[in-house]
């Protein structure tokens, strides 16, 4: 009896010294990266249907050859491209030196090949990203007629140097990340030489009726004169992502009394 408790203690030793170490050597487990493929990357790529450059891989970055598309950190693991910024895999189906094969987000095989015009590197001169920042003001004037007095409205599109990030796809189906600069609007309202209403407004003065999510990845990207009747001065704002098609119309109406209101007209 004695004898078999002892087996038994000792099998029981054993098993868990067995699955300790077994638990341990699962922990101590690393994925590496597949540096073979990432060296085979490295260079500037085209599209192989219209031989358009599309990207340049330098080390462990992937530079876009769209201004506006930020530069993104990436690895290769086994066979899968993993994009640090958005986290989206693709499945590599075929890499050499000159020829670079995934799957975009759809399942759809995207086919890349090197270039070997040493001057289409030239689209990537920039070392540190930097989005073209657009300086000229856009002035819109109007002058209307409402119960016998005249009245004088101005507009000014400001561009600044607030940026704003938004997430879209490539036409191949590839996730990134931009970048652009918000719009600050200057509005105001004369009675002849009389200033009714003066204000720079901001896109945050619509953030009751624009979901945050959307307002985040959106500029503040027109304001045009719409109507004046009893209740005041209507202008049309649009708060749009410049990626995409997605926009909010708000009216901003400005009372006689220069109070300032926003509603929202459609999305």
């Amino acid at each position: 009896m004695v004898k078999s408790s002892i087996l038994l203690l000792f099998f029981c030793i054993v098993v868990m010294a067995v699955s300790g170490c077994a638990g341990k050597k699962d922990r101590d487990v690393v994925i590496s990266e597949n540096a073979g493929a990432k060296k085979m990357l490295q260079g500037v790529w085209l599209d192989a249907d219209n031989d358009d450059v599309v990207l340049k891989v330098v080390g462990d970055t992937i530079l876009y050859s769209d201004s506006t598309s930020l530069p993104t950190f990436f690895a290769v693991y086994g066979d899968t491209l993993v994009m640090e910024s958005t986290q989206a895999h693709y499945p590599i189906v075929k890499l050499t030196n000159n020829v670079f094969c995934f799957k975009n987000r759809n399942g759809d095989v995207v086919k890349y090949v090197k270039s070997d015009n040493p001057d289409d590197s030239l689209m990537f001169a920039y070392d540190k990203h930097e989005v073209q920042i657009v300086t000229e003001v856009l002035k819109k004037d109007t002058v209307v007629m409402y119960g016998g007095e005249r009245y004088h409205c101005y507009i000014a599109i400001n561009p600044t140097r607030y940026k704003v990030y938004s997430s879209s796809y490539s036409s191949d189906g590839v996730e990134v990340d931009n970048v652009y600069y918000d719009n600050i609007i200057h509005l105001s309202i004369y009675k002849g030489t009389s200033q009714l209403f003066s204000r720079d407004l901001t896109k945050k003065l619509y953030s009751r009726f624009v979901p945050s999510a959307f307002l985040e990845q959106a500029v503040f990207s027109n304001m045009d004169f719409e109507k004046v009747d009893a209740s005041g001065f209507h202008f049309n704002s649009t708060i749009c992502i410049p990626t995409g098609a997605s926009c909010y119309l708000l009216d901003t109406k400005v009372s006689f009394s220069g109070d300032l209101k926003a509603e929202l007209l459609e999305y």
